[in-house]
């Protein structure tokens, strides 16, 4: 494909529900280790919904027009002079934050927590709902044969999911239990499963969504009630029969009942990762992580051999992410493809790239 021909139509967001397609000049390369890609397949993310509604997330505001989208995967069409691993026509996944490689995080193999980092369709920054992306060679990962270009749009999240499960140290035998049901929840699942866990529950308010996890990768689903944390604590643990609690377990709800619930389940001495973000202050159970001993975590995107662990995952068959996917939409369907995750119609909806012929 020939950026100087193909389109760079671009899906931006101006202001707070207002969406534009703008025809923008394609990228070039900004130097020897890059390479250009065309964009396939670009999933949504809460995240975009939300500035797509909101037109900010915590101090991330949107000042000027930007374009959305960071799950996508794509072709190289370029490559720089000193790029060795990739060539034109590989399919990647796109890794789309970019540190500085050298602060005291980067170099401490923790660039996801690097000041610096660009990532996509976080302002100022633009995302990848577009023709063409530039990006280091580094942070694009070959797809293997066996993996198509619609699951390579769906390693984002899975990379994701990886990085929460890694903080949860999660090992074979372990119990589970993943709060939400969404599809980081889902694959938290699926990624605790691939580690070995031997029981894994999703904890929702949505019955289809536990339908669903059940069919997935999770042992067990409960339907969090309107009782106490420590009532939907202890039917957690009679359901999966966990009397002493969960090994570790995984907020990825971000949801305030759901993380005081969280410290509740998990046995003394287990661990608990926050995945999920929410409001900014809650209700912490503070003397229930202190008695218990439990070790708690955050989790923000993903950092070193996450995006390479899940390519691995999805070409071993080990998760299987095209089970996710509930539609694929032309590009001139972006807006409406937006509309259906705001409403909970989709579990994963993959928007075409401007070049991309949806039947």
């Amino acid at each position: 494909m020939d950026p100087k021909t193909a389109s760079n139509l671009s899906f931006v967001l101006n202001k707070p529900h207002d969406v534009t397609f703008v025809e923008r000049p394609a990228p070039s390369l900004q130097n020897e280790h890059d390479v250009l890609v065309a964009v396939n397949y670009t999933g949504i993310c809460g995240s975009d919904v939300h500035y797509w509604q909101h037109g900010a997330i915590g101090h991330f505001v949107v000042k000027d027009p930007m374009v959305l989208g960071h799950e996508s995967a794509g072709t190289v069409v370029a490559a720089g002079s000193a790029v060795a691993t990739l060539k034109v026509g590989d399919r990647v996944a796109l890794e789309p934050g970019y540190p500085c490689r050298r602060c005291a995080p980067c170099l401490s193999g923790h660039y996801n927590l690097c000041p610096d980092m660009r990532f996509a369709a976080t302002p100022p920054y633009d995302g990848t709902l577009t023709g063409f992306w530039t990006a280091p060679a580094d942070f694009c990962y070959k797809l293997p044969d066996s993996v198509s270009l619609q699951e390579g749009a769906l390693i984002e999240p899975l990379a994701v999911a990886v990085h929460i499960v890694r903080q949860a140290c999660v090992s074979p035998g372990q119990s589970v239990v993943v709060m939400g049901a969404g599809p980081v929840g889902l694959l938290c699942a699926a990624v605790a499963r691939a580690f070995g866990a031997t029981t894994v529950v999703s904890v929702d308010i949505v019955e289809s969504k536990l339908r669903f996890a059940t069919s997935f990768y999770s042992t067990h689903a409960y339907v969090s009630q309107r009782v106490s944390a420590e009532e939907n604590a202890a039917n957690i643990k009679k359901l999966a029969g966990l009397p002493a609690g969960a090994d570790a377990v995984i907020d990825a709800s971000g949801a305030e009942p759901s993380i005081q619930t969280s410290l509740h389940t998990v046995r003394n001495g287990g661990t608990y990762v926050q995945g999920g973000m929410g409001r900014d202050n809650i209700t912490f159970p503070i003397m229930a992580l202190c008695l218990k001993e439990v070790t708690a975590k955050g989790s923000f995107r993903y950092g070193s051999g996450d995006y390479s662990l899940a390519v691995e995952l999805v070409a071993s068959g080990k998760v299987e992410v095209k089970k996710l996917i509930s539609e694929v939409v032309a590009f001139k369907d972006a807006e409406s493809a937006f509309n259906k995750v705001k409403q909970g119609e989709v579990i994963k909806i993959l928007i075409g790239g401007p070049n991309e012929k949806i039947a």
